[in-house]
């Protein structure tokens, strides 16, 4: 298989009839630009292979702030949606991820329609499918409870939640059910007289998921530089990277977790004391985690506008800052993967109207194209479910338009990372974006321009498209996003899959 898929954003036009690009017949390396751009394409080599997971997503942590709203991870619609995305991991975290205390409850069993018991075995995905009239209850109160959660979030003031095997279940099933890896993310703002982490929940908790025999990955901890501010703690980096190596010690002496993945430490993008913290848990703790990861968002979602979602300048923001990570990591750990362990278009829950609609898309994909050919090696979305108007599923359990487009990524987009530049009559263009991959070979599409719906609870719609002649113009109107898959590229580079790198 030797198919490129190019990834194509426009984001501004500055002429009525938008942007050309016509390609040679036999895809020979140039893309000539008839009225605006030329894209220069280099098929000989990959130059870099991110995780097949590369795409992945987030619950936050807020679903299980009272423990009934995990019940619609027993959804029929939010499975077959989660199903689409496969692989990915699943990230279970956040903000309220450091306020959550594990509390057993053996005899535990909240309703009879789900089997929530411990025992040796995990409930079937049958015991755990939501009846409909359930759903639309807990749709409409978890609409209603967010506000509750909204006014936390702006009077940083975050009550303790208490959770018991019973999430655990639902989050385990979901996950199993749906084909994601699952990462628990644990509380970190547990500490002892002397600031180090207090592991005795923790480890209670595995004791639990061990003994269900739950394979999970694990994190420890949400955004340290903002402990201070939420719950009036300070945790430098290299007490943090103690708790870590603390945490995977924990997980050596399980049969079980042993060899399962822990990732950290979850810091905000570098500003500040940020990279303070970064570089002190380097150097304690870079062993302990199998990838270093960190958060990135480009703007505040309460004072940010359209203009920000496409601004060349505000989606370069990216690049910048992930560069900086990756030279602090690779200076201590030569070698350590580096994730975007969360990251949206805007931080503070995401901008209303903004976040949830088609102009997101610019911002995901974006930094989708960019963050691989930067060396991001996986990039988890917030939010898949859960609080905010960043979501890809909204309050109703229905997709939203940066869903499909992540739908259609995973679907179309290989691993391989390709050389591409665009160049338009100044110079570089910064508002045609151009992203080159070899083609996903376990799945094939065409594209058009249908709206895409589901069909059912349970079906999604056929993604069909049509295919253009060899001499046919690339014709997109201004603020555009688009997929192209060339058939016959050849690409030297698609052949062997798993050659090295370059």
């Amino acid at each position: 298989m030797t198919r490129v898929v190019l990834l194509l954003l426009w984001v501004l036009c500055d002429r009525n009839d938008g942007l050309h690009i016509r390609g040679d017949r036999d895809f020979n390396g140039t893309l000539s630009g008839a009225l605006d751009v030329v894209a220069d394409v280099d098929l000989s080599a990959v130059i870099r292979r991110v995780d097949p997971r590369f795409l992945s997503v987030t619950i936050d942590a807020s679903l299980a702030s009272e423990e009934k709203f995990m019940y619609l991870l027993g959804s029929p619609k939010i499975r077959t949606l989660a199903k689409a995305l496969t692989p990915a991991f699943l990230r279970f975290g956040g903000t309220r991820q450091d306020f959550m205390v594990f509390t057993p409850q053996r005899s535990h069993q909240p309703d009879s329609r789900f089997t929530a018991v411990p025992s040796p075995s995990a409930p079937s995905c049958d015991d755990l499918r939501l009846p409909s009239w359930l759903e639309e209850r807990l749709t409409e109160e978890w609409t209603r409870h967010q506000l509750i959660l909204l006014k936390e979030d702006l009077q940083r003031k975050y009550r303790r939640v208490k959770f018991t095997e019973f999430t655990v279940d639902l989050l385990h099933a979901f996950a199993n059910c749906s084909g994601l890896d699952l990462i628990f993310g644990l509380n970190a703002l547990l500490r002892t007289a002397d600031n180090s982490w207090n592991s005795s929940n923790a480890r209670s908790l595995l004791q639990y998921c061990e003994s269900r025999r739950y394979r999970m990955n694990w994190e420890l901890g949400n955004e340290p530089n903002s402990y201070e501010k939420k719950a009036g703690v300070r945790v430098d980096g290299v007490q943090l990277g103690l708790d870590f190596t603390r945490l995977r010690e924990m997980m050596s002496e399980s049969k079980l977790y042993h060899d399962a993945g822990l990732y950290g430490p979850d810091v905000g993008q570098p500003r500040e004391h940020r990279v303070d913290i970064l570089e002190g848990f380097l150097k304690t703790g870079a062993e302990a985690v199998d990838a270093c990861t960190w958060h990135h968002y480009y703007v505040n979602g309460r004072d940010t506008s359209l203009d920000d979602f496409l601004d060349p300048e505000v989606l370069d923001s990216l690049a910048l800052k992930t560069k900086e990570v990756m030279e602090k990591v690779q200076l201590v750990s030569p070698g350590k993967t580096v994730w975007l362990g969360e990251t949206s278009s805007a931080y503070g829950g995401g901008a209303v109207g903004l976040s949830d609609t088609f102009v997101a898309g610019f911002m995901w994909l974006d930094k989708l194209g960019l963050g691989a050919t930067l060396g991001l090696d996986v990039v988890m979305r917030q939010v898949f479910v859960g609080s905010g108007s960043y979501h890809l599923v909204d309050d109703e359990l229905d997709p939203l338009p940066d869903y499909w487009l992540s739908v259609l990524y995973k679907r179309l987009v290989g691993p391989e990372v390709l050389k591409v530049e665009a160049f338009s009559a100044p110079g570089r263009s910064r508002r045609v974006r151009l992203y080159l991959h070899c083609s996903n070979t376990n799945r094939s599409v065409k594209l058009n321009g249908d709206v895409l719906k589901m069909v059912d609870d349970e079906t999604l719609p056929d993604l069909t498209g049509a295919r253009l002649p060899p001499a046919k113009r690339l014709r997109l109107p201004a603020f555009s996003l688009a997929f192209f898959v060339f058939p016959d590229a050849r690409a030297a580079a698609c052949r062997h899959r798993h050659g090295d790198l370059r």
